[in-house]
């Protein structure tokens, strides 16, 4: 039954399992996966939550869905001889996608029932570096590494205690304060002369990394 508010019928937004998977993602962004339980969620969408397994089988079958949105994010790499530049544009997709969620980084590959989205993903990479000429063995190394790069560099952002050169100078502090900073000369000088810098951000090492992971792969590709 409608209910009314100042003499208006106010009507309840219908319960879907987007709209649940949404709200879900949402939760787990503020406050991480351990935050999210099925009772939660039903009181954030206004329902009990037993309403919520009409549309979820349990919360394993959730996880794998909210993971399947993450994948369903980023980038696709497309095919032919341009590899680097499609892998290249995937990592920095994937990279910002579990920027948004932090939530999702150890369970990305973690999955037994994975979502078309995360199967099409992964058939999307193995078809782009096979056209670029890698046999699947190959194809096989240069994932495991470009993945592992990835979601390293992904983990240790998001563990960081620091954003900006200000943060540094501030951590810094508190970390060598116990110590005689002589007996650490060149952490001294990383801090002070290239982290404490004015425009200093952790991220833009991702790109540099990248390259290295590319390039290095490339030369095995072209390697006799």
């Amino acid at each position: 039954m409608a209910t009314r508010t100042a003499g208006r019928p106010r009507r309840r937004i219908p319960l879907n399992r987007e709209r649940v998977l949404q709200t879900a993602i949402e939760l787990a962004d503020q406050g991480g996966l351990e935050a999210l339980s099925m009772r939660k969620l039903g009181q954030e969408l206004g329902v009990e939550a037993m309403a919520l397994y009409h549309h979820l089988a349990n919360k394993d079958d959730l996880v794998d869905a909210m993971v399947d949105i993450v994948f369903g994010e980023v980038e696709l790499p497309s095919v032919g001889p341009d590899w680097m530049t499609a892998m290249r544009r995937r990592a920095v997709s994937l990279r910002d996608a579990l920027g948004r969620h932090r939530w999702a980084i150890g369970l990305m590959e973690s999955r037994r029932h994975p979502g078309p989205a995360g199967l099409r993903h992964h058939d999307a990479v193995i078809g782009s570096l096979r056209s670029a000429g890698f046999d699947l063995a190959m194809a096989a190394h240069a994932y495991s590494v470009l993945d592992s790069y990835i979601y390293g560099f992904a983990l240790t952002k998001m563990n960081l205690p620091f954003e900006t050169s200000e943060e540094v100078a501030e951590v810094a502090q508190t970390m060598l304060a116990p110590f005689d900073p002589a007996e650490y000369p060149n952490l001294m000088l990383f801090i002070t002369e290239h982290a404490m810098q004015p425009g200093y951000d952790y991220e833009d090492e991702f790109e540099y990394g990248l390259d290295v992971v590319l390039d290095g792969l490339a030369r095995a590709l072209n390697a006799p």
